[in-house]
Formats: C-alpha cells, structure tokens, sequence
C-alpha cells in the first residue's frame, strides 16, 4: 500500500498516510479541521540490476550494442596463465 503526505493548509502539519490507491484523498485535517493539500513527494523505491525493462527489451540499438559488447574479450583467463587458489598451500 502506497503512503501519502498531506499538508494542511491552516495548521501547516505535515503527515503521512498508508492508503490504498482506489481511497480517495484525505481532505479534512485531524488535528485542526483545516483543508488537507496532498504533497507530490520523492520516493526511495529505486529499480536496480539486471532483469529490468531496459535488459528486457532493449531497442535494436542498444541489443547491437550490448552484442558488440558480449563479443569484446575481456581479458580473463588467459591461456597459459596459471591461477593461485588462495585457499591451497602450496608444500
């Protein structure tokens, strides 16, 4: 459920309320009667990683891009290089 901020207009007292979308807005203040404002505010939910709409379905572009990408060595596992384990001793 998403929360809401609302302003009142008389006492100036801001607070936020959890409610459904479908509810309709608040309008009357619960510590002065004053007219409720509903604020347009900043949200924390940020979409990161892999498996979002810009990975998903990429425009012809960006998948001609992100192919050209794919085929760019990236240097690892070299033939002829030997890797330490960290984990095993050497004897």
């Amino acid at each position: 459920m998403p929360i809401y901020e609302y302003k009142c207009m008389k006492c100036n007292e801001q607070s936020e309320v959890m409610q459904k979308i479908s509810e309709d807005p608040l309008i009357e203040c619960s510590s002065c009667g004053g007219e409720l404002k509903k604020l347009i505010s900043g949200t924390s939910f940020v979409l990161k990683g892999s498996g979002w709409y810009v990975t998903d379905y990429p425009s012809s572009d960006r998948k001609k891009a992100m192919d050209s990408q794919k085929s760019v060595p990236s240097g690892k596992d070299k033939k002829g290089d030997k890797k330490k384990n960290p984990l095993k001793l050497d004897s």
